[in-house]
């Protein structure tokens, strides 16, 4: 297997366990930081980005004034966010955050809880590092999006890209051809919340982005694009590519609750 060969299968493999980090900021991710940032608490000043990848949105809310901290289990890619300029990224485990008890205001989860070893785990972690008042802000796989956008494997080897169908199988079938990652139904979502002390503040799903597509052909995806932003106020949403999950804490958590 030549160098070139063998790179390109360990960014395959990297991506499948990981998915892929926002390298470039293009319609799609300003369009959800502007969601992000309308259900921010109105005093927020400190917010921890789980799941930072290369740290693109540590840097965009922090050019907003936020003091935006990012944090990211793959040491390549904060590395590489740190060589960029982005200041303040840690190498650590969602399911370990290396921070107190109610240290931030805010928590952005974006495209990540679908890849932890243990998510509900992450999720008792998110809600134990937000002071009472502070929000989760998740974004996570809709199983009822038409396309596994992690990619599937097939006979032991693993192909990226969009996959018709794959979420709607059983369980059993689904699992086999995507183990590598998640992806929830609504109750499943807010299920990893249950017993802990927060209530639901916004719960909806979202269409992409397109970028890709109005790249390429930019009256086409313009037209997906706004059709399919016209779904999310219809029934329709409920085939949206992520779920969009905000949650409040309510109160200090005590002994049990955090497990």
């Amino acid at each position: 297997m030549s160098q070139k060969t063998s790179a390109r299968v360990e960014n395959l493999e990297k991506a499948a366990l990981r998915g892929e980090p926002s390298h470039v900021w293009r319609f799609g991710q300003n369009r959800r930081l502007d969601m992000i940032v309308a259900m921010l608490p109105i005093d927020t000043r400190r917010i921890l980005v789980d799941g930072c990848g290369v740290g693109q949105y540590v840097r965009h809310l922090a050019e907003l004034g936020y003091n935006a901290i990012g944090l990211d289990i793959d040491f390549e890619r904060v590395r590489e966010g740190m060589q960029e300029g982005i200041e303040q990224l840690h190498v650590a485990a969602g399911e370990y955050l290396p921070y107190p008890d109610n240290t931030f205001d805010a928590l952005l989860s974006h495209e990540v809880i679908e890849h932890v070893a243990n998510d509900r785990c992450a999720a008792r972690e998110m809600i134990r590092v937000l002071r009472p008042g502070g929000r989760v802000i998740l974004f996570c796989p809709n199983r009822w999006y038409p396309f596994e956008t992690h990619g599937h494997y097939w006979r032991g080897e693993y192909h990226f890209g969009n996959t018709p169908l794959i979420n709607y199988l059983p369980n059993p079938l689904r699992n086999k051809l995507a183990p590598h990652v998640r992806a929830y139904t609504g109750a499943g979502i807010r299920d990893l919340f249950a017993g802990q002390p927060v209530r639901v503040i916004k719960h909806t799903q979202i269409y992409p982005g397109y970028d890709n597509l109005v790249k390429r052909r930019p009256a086409m995806g313009k037209v997906l694009r706004t059709t399919t932003y016209t779904f999310e106020h219809t029934p329709l949403k409920k085939l949206g590519l992520s779920h969009f999950l905000v949650v409040e804490k309510t109160e200090e958590l005590d002994a049990d609750t955090r497990g």
